[in-house]
């Protein structure tokens, strides 16, 4: 297949997923599972290109491992902590609020647009399998990056998930491990994950292109449905603890903990630093 032709058959498969999460949603009332859907159907993708596209047959089977092996995990870890069990995620209750009766109608366009993104993501896979069969240093450090930001991003959501499964924590805000030097290390690992891509790319034509995909996960992350969307949620069911945890906290990227003013009150301590 051509590329263009990859990239549309991509988005017919993403799509009809999307389609058919919707309807689940709709009778579960839980948008949440587009989450899963919008992870899931990159691996698909990226399994899809390395099927029937172009490119040296080991490239292709190594993106796609790479691709779909953090693919599964965010999905799964998504199915584990936001679906199975648990109620509606607090941003799409407020989206349901929000938008009354036409929510159904709102979401189903909101799923779709999922779809188109995952295609446009999923460029750096298609560039990334176009490199020449010997990986060289860049292809080496981008597998490198790959494994330590899918482990640290695995760490970070471990670290959380076993903070909120204690009932002592209820109402307060995780501050331990990868969360005490930044309020969204998952988030920051996520996107340092899509660099790995850019480095396979490298030397292949167009290889630039593949910068898309840390660039849109960036802008998201921190404008769109990441940072802000979940820290207006926190914001709401923590109040005080998670404005503290702002104030002396790196947002996005790991960093020592800035310091508080004398006599202040250390959040869930009853002592004063």
């Amino acid at each position: 297949m051509s590329i263009v032709q990859l990239l549309l058959s991509g988005w017919v498969l993403v799509a009809a997923m999307m389609a058919a999460l919707w309807l689940l949603q709709r009778a579960r009332r839980d948008a949440g599972i587009v989450d899963v859907g919008w992870a899931a159907g990159l691996g698909l993708l990226a399994v899809l290109y390395a099927v029937a596209g172009g490119g040296d047959p080991l490239r292709r089977a190594l993106v796609a491992v790479m691709a779909g092996g953090w693919s599964l995990r965010l999905a799964w870890h998504l199915i584990a902590d936001r679906i199975v069990g648990k109620p509606e995620d607090g941003r799409y209750r407020t989206l349901r609020a929000r938008w009354g009766d036409r929510a159904q109608a709102r979401f189903f366009v909101f799923f779709q647009a999922q779809a188109v993104l995952d295609v446009v993501l999923s460029l750096p896979f298609l560039l990334a399998m176009q490199g020449s069969v010997a990986l060289g240093a860049a292809g080496v450090a981008g597998v490198a990056v790959w494994v330590v930001a899918v482990l640290g991003e695995a760490l970070a959501d471990a670290q959380l998930a076993r903070f909120r499964a204690d009932p002592a924590n209820r109402g307060t805000t995780c501050r331990t491990g990868l969360w005490r030097v930044a309020r969204h290390p998952n988030y920051f690992f996520e996107w340092v994950h899509w660099w790995s891509y850019v480095l396979l790319a490298a030397g292949s034509p167009g290889w630039w292109v593949a910068l898309v995909g840390p660039a849109l996960m960036l802008y998201f992350l921190l404008k769109v449905t990441g940072v802000p969307a979940t820290e207006a949620q926190a914001l709401a069911s923590r109040g005080d603890d998670y404005r503290e945890y702002q104030r002396t906290t790196s947002a996005f990227v790991p960093w020592f903990a800035k310091r508080r003013e004398t006599g202040d009150r250390v959040p869930g301590s009853g002592r004063r630093e």
